[in-house]
């Protein structure tokens, strides 16, 4: 009996001292990989920290460059504007000349261009009160003396534009108007007039 007690308290003893060991080595394994879970999550913790303040970096970035885009674009805007109104402030000027202004550009502007001399002069309705007879039996009469034909009439159709004239032969048509004149100028005369005005 004592023997068979031995033979327990030996099974006993060596299962404890089994189970003591596999615990511990349990205990221990489970702390390695404890450790390497949190090394791990600590890098990818860091790794997001990083990977954020870079997406940060560049969102801010993508941020000021749009704002500065849209502050030159609103500039630029503002600008051309102003441009604008400068050329529209300029056609009503033009438009508010003297009776007898109107009538010298016509008339000069007609002797220094390349006519036929017996194209129809197309005005405007509110052009229409000043140019009468007596003044295109002045302007052919100019014309005969530069040895061109002189007979151009006047239309007794009007035409929708700001000021100036157009003449018209054949379909062909010379755009003397003040919007034609003022466009074909802009393209040369925008960036000085921006140089004068931002400059």
């Amino acid at each position: 009996m004592s023997s068979l007690n031995n033979i327990i308290s030996k099974i006993l003893k060596d299962a404890k001292d089994k189970n003591e060991n596999i615990v511990s080595t349990a205990n221990a394994e489970k702390d390695i990989i404890i450790s390497k879970k949190i090394n791990s999550a600590k890098e990818i913790e860091s790794e997001m920290a990083k990977k954020s303040q870079i997406e940060a970096k560049s969102r801010k970035e993508r941020i000021l460059s749009a704002a500065k885009l849209k502050v030159r674009d609103n500039k630029l805007g503002a600008k051309q504007g102003i441009i604008e109104d400068i050329f529209k402030t300029s056609i009503g000027k033009l438009c508010s000349s003297s009776k007898e202004d109107f009538k010298n550009f016509i008339l000069n502007s007609v002797l220094s261009i390349k006519v036929d001399g017996d194209e129809t002069l197309i005005v405007n309705e509110a052009s229409m009160n000043i140019i009468d007879e007596a003044f295109i039996k002045e302007l052919n009469e100019a014309l005969k003396a530069k040895g061109i034909n002189g007979d151009i009439k006047l239309s007794s159709q009007t035409r929708e534009f700001n000021g100036g004239f157009i003449l018209q032969k054949n379909g062909i048509e010379i755009n003397n108007t003040y919007e034609a004149l003022v466009d074909s100028l802009r393209e040369e005369l925008e960036s000085e007039v921006a140089g004068v005005l931002f400059n």
